[in-house]
């Protein structure tokens, strides 16, 4: 199986599909520079099905391996590719495959669609198979990469909206509580959000007692699916 020939032909289907329309509306989103082509979603699902599903047979480790081609183009859409192959495989993660998620997350993630789309499905599908891996998690909290930092948080998403680790999440977010940046702060607020649909006292409580010192991003994020009464008394400073 020639990986580079299966990159490059993903690639040259994503070129032809771009549109400089797209491009310049994909850019409004994102306070940092992002590097696209400026293909619609759905078509980039499209993309990404096909082209995984002309490869008849490929393991985990070949589509992993083009995945690694895909990241390390620093194109979004490519990206978006790699976390649609890689989730592919989850019933047949193994914990070595950690090392190549944080490699990923470390070395190629530059924006929040890229960070989110990564850990909301991949890395989250894999912390769910292996919860002893959100120690790392936790370590992800001090890194200098605001991306790493982020990742930290939305991999729990959908693990939180299962109502699952909810005292590691709670960890998590009171480590992240005084983060400047605020693409973590909307990360951990959002992770807090999901964790209240399971577990709406315990997210409102902790949110009470922050609320001195969360930062208003965080917070509004976190109560946006509290009731009226519950988001008016936590909005109030005390």
């Amino acid at each position: 199986m020639d990986k580079i020939a299966i990159a490059n032909k993903i690639r040259e289907s994503l070129i032809a599909l771009s549109d400089e329309n797209t491009k310049a509306v994909s850019a409004h989103f994102f306070k940092e520079a992002v590097n696209v082509y400026g293909v619609k979603s759905t078509e980039v699902k499209r993309v990404a099905k096909e082209s995984f599903k002309s490869c008849i047979g490929i393991t985990k480790e070949q589509a992993f391996e083009i995945c690694d081609l895909l990241w390390q183009s620093g194109v979004m859409e490519e990206s978006f590719i790699a976390c649609e192959w890689s989730c592919r495989f989850n019933k047949e993660y193994l914990p070595d495959d950690f090392a190549r998620f944080e490699k990923w997350i470390t070395n190629y993630v530059s924006n929040w669609a890229s960070c989110d789309t990564l850990c909301n499905h991949t890395v989250g599908d894999f912390v769910m198979l292996y919860p002893e891996y959100i120690a790392k998690l936790k370590e992800f909290t001090k890194s200098e990469n605001r991306w790493v930092r982020r990742a930290a948080a939305v991999t729990l998403i959908i693990p939180a909206r299962k109502g699952l680790f909810l005292a590691d999440i709670l960890e998590i977010a009171t480590t992240l509580l005084a983060d400047s940046d605020d693409l973590v702060q909307k990360g951990y607020g959002w992770m807090l959000k999901a964790a209240s649909e399971a577990h709406r006292d315990e997210i409102y409580h902790f949110v009470l007692k922050h609320r001195a010192t969360m930062p208003r991003t965080a917070l509004r994020y976190a109560i946006e699916k509290m009731p009226p009464e519950y988001r008016k008394e936590a909005m109030i400073k005390k």
